[in-house]
């Protein structure tokens, strides 16, 4: 398949590949397994996904991006190696141009250590655009116009909050609390309320299911198994969503935070446009229920959540792709 352009979301959680005039063509979680006796790449993706936590001494199943960075280069490259085998082909001869998305508060080292993977695992030329931006993009957002747009982009890592005017940030906040940090408190609460051992997957599948961001009066309920703490056997309890609430509302709290912090530091002019407008919620943790009431409740200014919310980044990719030589001198740091 000649494919010469293609779009990366390097996420935490997941990542997905875009194809100018295909859309999103890959959706897999970012997770290697890895053995160590040999120190070989076993399984990258839904595969490695599968693995985690039931592995023996001997393979590790694992996510080389922390908060949206990358935490392990050689895996990393190997992961989007995969990626670009499974959309060009293993014998492709035509390297491709990659945009791929970076976190606004990345450092240079951090954006130089995405370029050179990209480019060890097969690409042309390399190319990354911040997070806030291409979500943006993928949202409909008219980011080159002279007003001001806010954006929130809650990931599997870090939650990026962002004032666009004239295709450049203005005021921007990252904090690295996302999907992962609430999924973690989701396991700590049940642990320590009910002395019950959850895994990861257990705790991700109660937020996607029963999670909200505000107390409810018809409560939704869970059954869950788990490993009682005490007598170390199998057991099960039944968890509400205002007990999934009361879990992940520290984490919702810093997010809220950091929108705050946007709203003081946004010049008055572009305030007025965001009051008009609203704020658009992306990523993953746009999802969760009645996330976009609590940040109206807390700011003030209504909150909406944007089309397909998973995939804007992704989407946003590919309009760069489409328009690559307008955004090359704008939005972007090549190698």
């Amino acid at each position: 398949m000649w494919v010469r352009k293609i779009g990366i979301d390097l996420g935490t959680c997941n990542s997905l590949v875009y194809i100018p005039g295909k859309g999103v063509v890959l959706n897999e979680p970012s997770v290697v397994a890895v053995s160590l006796p040999e120190n070989k790449i076993l399984a990258v993706g839904n595969e490695a996904k599968e693995m985690l936590g039931k592995t023996p001494d001997t393979i590790v199943a694992y996510r080389p991006l922390k908060d949206g960075v990358i935490a392990d280069f050689r895996v990393t490259q190997a992961m989007i190696q995969y990626f670009l085998n499974k959309v060009t082909g293993r014998f492709s001869f035509l390297k491709p141009e990659l945009v791929i998305s970076v976190p606004a508060g990345i450092t240079s080292t951090e954006r130089r250590a995405v370029i050179e993977a990209a480019l060890n695992a097969g690409a042309k030329s390399a190319y990354v655009a911040k997070e806030p931006i291409l979500s943006a993009i993928g949202a409909g957002i008219p980011i080159n116009s002279p007003t001001g747009n806010m954006l929130i982009d809650i990931g599997g890592g870090t939650s990026e909050t962002a004032v666009i005017s004239l295709g450049g940030i203005v005021a921007w906040s990252s904090v690295r609390v996302g999907g992962n940090k609430m999924d973690q408190a989701i396991s700590s609460f049940i642990k320590n309320k009910y002395n019950l051992a959850i895994g990861d997957q257990m705790a991700e599948d109660i937020k996607i299911n029963i999670g909200s961001a505000l107390p409810v009066k018809e409560k939704e309920e869970m059954e869950i198994r788990g490993r009682d703490l005490i007598s170390g056997l199998p057991k099960t309890i039944e968890i509400n969503t205002n007990e999934v609430c009361e879990a992940i509302s520290s984490h919702l709290k810093e997010i809220t935070q950091s929108i705050k912090e946007v709203l003081r530091n946004t010049p008055p002019e572009l305030i007025a446009d965001v009051i008009d407008k609203g704020m658009i919620l992306a990523g993953g943790g746009a999802l969760l229920k009645n996330i976009d009431t609590l940040f109206t409740n807390i700011t003030g200014v209504p909150s909406y959540i944007a089309d397909e919310p998973l995939f804007c980044v992704a989407k946003g990719t590919g309009m760069v792709l489409e328009n690559l030589e307008v955004y090359k001198r704008s939005i972007m740091s090549k190698k």
